[in-house]
């Protein structure tokens, strides 16, 4: 096969130039017009209402959630869609915190109260001295912080409340090994969001909205909380009813609810301390989503290796040779079977090959002793049940 031009990465949104730069330019071309690219880089975009190029064998997204993606048509073509879990997690943990201080604190009536007062000096100060007592609140030690999601976010934020003097009741079904070993020993297990419910000051989401966390916090299970609980959802705006938050409110079951997903339902409702979706939006969290996830497409685009990919098993296989083969495929038997009695029938020896699953999906690396033909890949892509087929010579 001739040697391949450089790789053409289309950019949609601003992505940290400190992540494009991880993009050899001798290699890469960023565009943001490209019309035939290898890779598609996107903050938040929404690629459900675009054309994606046949050309595309990868997408990063530079954020943790994907649900701008269609993820499952891009698996259907063997297209990995990589995220960046993590890279933002201390500014939403930070942003996560100030919530707390300022519902605690009862900061934002207490900013509106003071923008609206007007008169000299003396007479402000008087205004001042008489409003003041209507924003009294309370401090955080002690005070119980109830944790539904412990990866890396909900970590970070458990360990932050309980250093702060808080109890923490931490709530997930799906915690990993690493969250857990991450996890503080101080933070007591729930068994269910409804005992977070009842037994938390603060309750805070962490989760990604999937068809099992839709409406997670819901006008049953908020007839549970504590009367004055304060609710923050920098998660995901699907995670919460919101209908159900404002009756809360209204009942004075909830005391505030602050959210970085302001919709019509909450616009102007009392008790509402809504941000415009500030959660990732520093300059180290933007820098360290571009850099991780420009990193992870380039290792895929040269040498098939997966991590982060949230519809790809995680795959890394050092080179032993410089001749590989990425084959994405459904997860069926006998797949790997089929790949090596193909690979053998062109009369190439294999010298090292991994394949795992996540799913539906599955991926296998194989590296050859002797370089591989157009003949091969289209007999390779042949086979029932393969998505993609891409030949990675190693590039000098």
């Amino acid at each position: 096969m001739p040697e391949r031009k450089p790789f053409e990465i289309l950019v949609l949104n601003n992505i940290a130039q400190v992540g494009l730069k991880r993009l050899p330019p001798e290699r890469y071309r960023t565009d943001k017009d490209a019309a035939h690219p290898d890779a598609i880089l996107l903050r938040s975009q929404d690629l459900h209402a675009m054309e994606i190029a046949a050309s595309v064998k990868a997408i990063g997204r530079a954020g943790a959630g994907t649900n701008n993606i269609p993820v499952k048509a891009m698996s259907e073509r063997g297209v990995p869609v990589f995220n960046a879990p993590g890279a933002n997690a201390n500014a939403v943990k930070e942003l996560v915190l100030a919530g707390m201080l300022i519902a605690a604190r009862n900061l934002a009536p207490a900013l509106e109260f003071v923008r609206a007062i007007k008169g000299e000096d003396a007479a402000l100060a008087q205004q001042v001295e008489q409003g003041k007592k209507q924003f009294a609140g309370f401090e955080l030690p002690q005070h119980t912080l109830g944790v539904v999601g412990l990866g890396k976010i909900g970590c970070l934020v458990a360990d932050a409340a309980i250093k702060l003097g808080m109890n923490v009741l931490g709530y997930d079904p799906e915690i990993t090994v690493d969250a857990a070993w991450s996890l503080p020993a101080q933070v007591k297990k729930a068994h269910s969001i409804e005992e977070v419910l009842k037994a938390s000051h603060f309750v805070t989401l962490h989760v990604p909205l999937v068809a099992q966390t839709r409406n997670l916090v819901n006008a049953e299970n908020l007839e549970l909380v504590r009367p004055g609980a304060i609710l923050l959802n920098f998660s995901r705006e699907g995670i919460v009813d919101s209908a159900a938050v404002v009756q809360a409110l209204a009942a004075n079951r909830l005391k505030y609810y602050v959210t970085d997903f302001p919709d019509k339902q909450l616009a102007g409702q009392p008790g509402i301390i809504a941000l415009p979706h500030l959660g990732a939006s520093t300059r180290e969290a933007e820098d360290n989503c571009a850099v991780m996830v420009a990193d992870q497409v380039r290792e895929y685009l040269e040498h098939g290796n997966v991590s982060n990919a949230v519809n790809f098993p995680d795959m890394s296989m050092p080179r032993e040779s410089p001749y590989r083969i990425a084959v994405a495929n459904a997860n069926v038997p006998a797949m790997v079977a089929q790949i090596s009695a193909t690979i053998a029938k062109a009369g190439l020896n294999i010298h090292n090959m991994l394949n795992k699953s996540k799913g539906e999906m599955a991926y296998t690396l194989v590296d050859v002793d002797s370089a591989v033909t157009r003949e091969l890949v289209a007999q390779l892509a042949k086979i029932d049940g393969v998505l993609a087929v891409r030949y990675l010579p190693l590039r000098g």
